[in-house]
């Protein structure tokens, strides 16, 4: 289910900001990149542009989901940043909220997914054609019947986290794809990117960001 784009108005919100890098934290219900049409031209990389014209990017974030993302200030941070992002050599943390509550207080999940053609931009689990696809999750705690968990991916595929704890038979709540019923209805998808830990590129520290979830 598509839904209308009407994209929060909040101000950019700078987590940290140096000569090579910018971390900002993504509002729910917005664009990472514009979308196909002038309606969609609203979007992360527009505003960030306003107020650093030579911002490049380097990474996405689903428009529902809210949190950390970092955006490179010369070519060279671009690179050094995508080479991080492609050898899985980041480290993302996620908090989500979910329908039900699992069994177990933690787990893996290793399922390939590809793209659903007749159903896009949804994803599918698909052991023939599907892309390697990796999560661990840790429930925090729980709250009625739901619950709350942290998610670390472990490779990067469109929807991943969604799928996957939809595979598990727990949705994100307010996910406008994936959840149904009283899972649905929620005021927006309770997904945050909580934590990204990278590499510096210039001089190789370790970097750690974070913004928390608002939900």
């Amino acid at each position: 289910m598509e839904t209308q784009y009407s994209p929060p108005d909040d101000p950019l919100m700078i987590l940290h900001e140096d000569a090579e890098v910018l971390l900002v934290d993504k509002p729910a219900g917005l664009l990472s990149v514009p979308g196909k049409g002038s309606h969609l031209a609203d979007c992360l990389l527009a505003r960030v542009h306003a107020a650093f014209p030579d911002a490049l990017l380097v990474h996405r974030l689903d428009r529902d989901t809210s949190g950390v993302m970092i955006f490179a200030l010369t070519p060279y941070a671009q690179r050094h940043l995508g080479l991080q992002f492609e050898k899985r050599m980041t480290c993302k943390t996620y908090v989500a909220r979910i329908w039900g509550v699992p069994a177990e207080k933690s787990g893996s999940i290793d399922l390939p997914l590809i793209v659903d053609w007749p159903n896009r931009p949804r994803q599918m689990v698909c052991y023939e054609t599907g892309k390697p696809a990796q999560t661990k999750w840790k429930l925090l705690k729980s709250e009625g019947d739901t619950a709350r968990v942290r998610l670390f991916p472990k490779t990067g595929r469109s929807h991943q986290l969604r799928v996957h704890m939809l595979s598990l038979g727990h949705p994100i709540l307010g996910d406008p794809f994936y959840a149904e019923g009283a899972a649905l209805d929620y005021p927006r998808m309770m997904l945050h990117s909580e934590e990204l830990r990278f590499k510096h590129p210039q001089g190789g520290r370790s970097v750690k960001i974070r913004s928390a979830a608002p939900f």
